[in-house]
């Protein structure tokens, strides 16, 4: 791929000259090399995965064999019980491993987040060791410190029998440890912009080895007001750098974006992710309301729906209603707990930490947790008010049915919610959902349904 604009990089570059490095690892196994144009093209249609530039994108793996990965990561995989490879995975894997720079749009709970840990670390171990005073040769940008922590643990995971080392690096906790790892050494860096900025801007840390970058959920850090941040620390890293970005939507500014800091990149889509759709394993249901009767009817539903196990994500719009409906589920005898901005990062570990095990699995949440949270076996997604835009639904209700698995979400929604009904009904239909009557006359100005439960 092209160069990039240099960028500070280059002060950096006549302190010490920057040895060379290879990003083209992929050896294509004969049983992928075997299969006809017209076998990969009926593969991507089955699964409703488009590639941007098909001459240029290599052919889809079918199993860890094909990805030919180093022992030690076929290995890791087997023990971690992965049966094979998910969709984004197998066309990803063969991208990344050329030295492609990629994009990839996959709703979440695909797997994306093996989709570029295990390339980065086959890039790493191919380089040269780290020397004294050197920053990290891959860094991986998330824009909450929850979705850092769980790529964090994949890299934990598939790093350690290569001696692979990570640090995380986020805001809301003291900078002390994350320092000492930098300082250290690490070939991984999992950070958010803002703290990762602090160590750089205070001469911490560098980014003159950083010869592999990821940006996951590139909408959401767009979202959070991240692009100048992003723009400075793309900027520290090295010109020829692999970029790999991922996204579960496509918006105009996301595009832009990838062609600031992507050269002649590939592109995979699965699932139509650059329309606003939600993932079908999903069944939506809607609760029909006035706002009066919405806790009454809310309290009900929950009870309808709570086995005493399952865990449930309870969104709410602000800390205050979280804390209202956590307060009143306990003294219903339900084991929740809330996680929002009040909170400190250890408390928010502490309660996440709880509801994964399943001891407190109800979670009351605020958009805080709405992306980024990849916790197994989400059985029911409630959103107590209707969130402020069709997108934000999305990524709410993508808390469940993941991997695969089956998952319900149920929305209270009233008259005063009108105003989305258009775009939710669209949605609705590109998922393959039923669209109920009462969203078409509610979508027209009418009023909506008497209540009940509609789907």
């Amino acid at each position: 791929p092209q160069a990039r604009k240099a960028g500070s990089v280059a002060a950096a570059t006549m302190e010490r000259p920057l040895s060379k490095f290879d990003k083209d690892f992929y050896y294509e196994h004969p049983a992928v090399g075997a299969w006809s144009d017209a076998d990969v093209r009926a593969w991507r249609r089955d699964r409703r995965v488009s590639v941007r530039d098909e001459r240029r994108t290599p052919k889809p793996v079918r199993s860890f064999m094909e990805a030919a990965f180093p022992e030690f990561l076929t290995e890791a995989l087997e023990a971690a019980s992965f049966e094979r490879p998910t969709v984004i995975q197998s066309q990803a894997w063969p991208m990344a491993l050329s030295g492609y720079d990629v994009i990839g749009l996959a709703s979440t709970g695909s797997g994306k987040t093996l989709a570029f840990t295990l390339p980065a670390i086959v890039h790493i171990v191919a380089q040269e060791h780290l020397a004294p005073g050197d920053g990290p040769i891959a860094l991986m940008l998330a824009p909450t410190r929850e979705l850092a922590l769980q790529i964090k643990s994949e890299c934990d995971k598939f790093g350690a029998s290569s001696g692979v080392k990570n640090t995380c690096v986020y805001g809301g906790v003291p900078k002390g440890p994350q320092l000492r790892d930098l300082q250290h050494g690490v070939e991984i860096c999992i950070a958010t912009p803002g703290r990762l900025l602090d160590f750089t801007d205070a001469g911490q840390t560098n980014l003159r080895r950083t010869t592999f970058l990821v940006m996951d959920e590139a909408d959401r850090m767009l979202d959070l007001g991240f692009e100048p941040q992003l723009r400075r620390v793309v900027d520290q890293t090295r010109p020829e750098r692999q970029t790999l970005m991922f996204s579960a939507t496509w918006p105009r500014e996301v595009e832009r974006l990838s062609r600031d800091f992507l050269a002649r990149a590939l592109m995979v889509e699965v699932n139509h992710a650059a329309e606003l759709t939600a993932n079908e394993s999903i069944e939506q249901k809607f609760e029909v309301c006035e706002e009066g009767e919405k806790h009454g009817r809310f309290l009900r539903l929950l009870q309808g729906l709570y086995d005493g196990a399952a865990r449930t994500i309870i969104f709410c719009d602000t800390k205050r209603g979280c804390e209202a409906l956590r307060s009143e589920l306990k003294r219903r005898g339900m084991a929740a707990d809330s996680i929002h901005g009040d909170k400190i990062q250890q408390e928010r570990d502490w309660v996440l930490l709880q509801f994964r095990s399943g001891e407190c699995p109800v979670l009351l949440a605020t958009d805080v947790a709405a992306r980024g949270l990849d916790i197994k076996d989400v059985r029911l997604v409630v959103n107590y008010e209707f969130p402020p835009s069709t997108e934000d639904y999305i990524h709410r209700i993508g808390r469940t049915g993941r991997a695969g698995h089956q998952g319900l979400a149920t929305t209270m929604i009233n008259e005063r919610d009108g105003g989305l009904a258009r775009d939710l009904h669209d949605m609705l239909v590109k998922s393959n959902q039923e669209a109920p009557d009462w969203l078409m006359q509610m979508r027209g100005g009418g009023k909506g349904g008497g209540g009940g439960n509609k789907r």
